[in-house]
């Protein structure tokens, strides 16, 4: 019996489609499915390496969920079996093809009732943008069974630089000797092909008709506990100041610019004074409550978890 499997994606980078291209290679090896890949593609393509006021000017529309204007996506007969989604995280929200791709007439159609597998590859802050695509999936009637998270490379003090760097410039080497090479290492892109596997497996023995996780046991995703309250500190941020932002102008309008650039001033002021002093503060506070923590990560890994009691099986 022969299975079909959609995957929806926009890189802007490259990394994101070598990351999928590792997961479904599995699949497309098996002739028993039928692998189709179909690229998002915005009217007026994202600039990549960014330049640093259309990266900042992006972040009122990322976080509200207005989708930009994407070219038609070509549409089919297929009747799916399963539906592989990555993304990329940008402020703390799925990118802005993505959510464009959610509130498309075609993710209507193709993704109504159909198992859905989300692939995220980012820095490390990504809980909120999860949780934004779960509610979008909720609205279309979709079922989300997995999510796969896989993050840059380094500590979040290197990453702070790295990322950056590389979103800027297009430089993804080592800085100095002293920080590593931007993005997902080559090793986690390689080893996602563990997850291809599992699918492929999964889809031999029909049960991605189950609703129930297929890449559990093969640490899938791992929530950092210290980064969840920072995410929601600075959701909040994003959306008084994008609400802000909005009313001035669209995307694109230099009426808007100034508020802006008064925003970075204000998120740099932010993450020199108050972000470390929040962080001392967390650190205390889930020391005092570690139960509660727990339950937050725990409930921010579903539905793949962080096991990792599969791993022999499908590595």
């Amino acid at each position: 019996m022969n299975k079909k499997v959609l995957v929806i994606s926009y890189s802007q980078t490259g990394q994101l489609d070598r990351l999928t291209q590792s997961v479904i290679s599995p699949l497309k090896k098996d002739k028993d499915v039928e692998v189709v890949v179909k690229n998002i593609q915005p009217v007026n393509p994202y600039p990549f390496p960014w330049d640093f006021m259309t990266f900042m000017d992006t972040f009122p529309e990322s976080v509200y969920l207005d989708p930009p204007e994407i070219l038609p996506i070509e549409d089919d007969e297929n009747d799916y079996d399963l539906v592989i989604l990555p993304y990329q995280v940008w402020f703390l929200s799925p990118s802005l093809p993505i959510t464009a791709f959610l509130k498309s007439d075609y993710a209507k159609r193709k993704l109504r009732n159909k198992p859905v597998i989300t692939l995220i590859g980012c820095r490390n802050m990504w809980i909120m943008a999860q949780e934004k695509v779960k509610g979008m999936l909720k609205q279309l009637n979709a079922i989300l069974i997995d999510n796969i998270v896989l993050i840059d490379q380094g500590d979040s003090f290197s990453t702070f630089v790295t990322t950056p760097r590389w979103m800027l410039t297009g430089k993804k080497d080592s800085l100095w000797n002293l920080f590593p090479k931007a993005g997902i290492s080559n090793r986690e892109i390689e080893d996602a092909k563990r997850f291809g596997n599992a699918i492929k497996y999964a889809l031999q023995n029909n049960k991605e008709k189950n609703n129930r996780p297929i890449c559990d046991g093969l640490r899938a995703v791992n929530v950092d506990v210290k980064l969840i309250k920072s995410e929601k500190i600075a959701t909040k941020s994003f959306k008084i100041w994008g609400g802000l932002i909005r009313k001035i102008g669209p995307f694109g309008s230099k009426k808007r610019r100034p508020v802006v650039m008064l925003y970075v001033v204000f998120l740099l002021l932010i993450i020199l004074t108050i972000v470390p002093l929040n962080m001392l503060i967390q650190t205390i506070l889930r020391k005092i409550d570690k139960q509660k923590v727990l339950k937050q990560k725990e409930f921010y890994e579903l539905p793949s978890g962080n096991g990792d009691y599969r791993m022999k099986e499908f590595l």
